[in-house]
């Protein structure tokens, strides 16, 4: 079992502005342990892909609600772990929403690469969610630490 080093979690407004703050927490919480600066890219990468998601996606039809995404981070020796909760509509069908292209907003001209670049951009993924109640993404990073 690896040794947690630090955590660190929070909640704000499922607004566009938020993603680019979002972002940037995460990749400074990552600096703890020195990684390559094209690993912590990917991380940024991955991280505005989820966060972008929950904002765009998770309440897009309702108002008035707990419009927030939690950010969660724990950060071991060579690893962080991001957990991404949204507490919005959630997703009828996982697996067809991670399918390349596929996007429940074509009229916002979004891709439909999510799910797709998190995966591509991290180690491990892993998509929980119950319509009417949320979706939690789950992130994982292996860093080529260089101390």
């Amino acid at each position: 079992m690896m040794k947690e080093l630090n955590r660190m979690c929070m909640e704000f407004p499922a607004k566009s502005c938020n993603e680019g703050f979002a972002r940037s927490v995460v990749a400074a919480f990552a600096t703890q342990i020195d990684p390559r600066f094209d690993e912590l890219s990917d991380l940024r990468t991955a991280v505005s892909e989820g966060v972008t998601n929950a904002i765009v996606h998770a309440y897009s039809d309702q108002t008035g609600e707990r419009q927030l995404v939690r950010l969660e981070c724990v950060l071991y020796p060579d690893t962080i772990e991001i957990t991404i909760t949204d507490f919005g509509k959630g997703i009828e069908d996982v697996q067809q929403a991670r399918e390349p292209l596929y996007t429940t907003a074509p009229e916002m001209e979004r891709s439909g690469m999510g799910f797709t670049i998190m995966e591509t951009f991290t180690d491990d993924m892993f998509v929980e969610s119950k319509p009417g109640q949320g979706t939690k993404v789950f992130l994982r990073k292996v860093f080529s630490v260089h101390k």
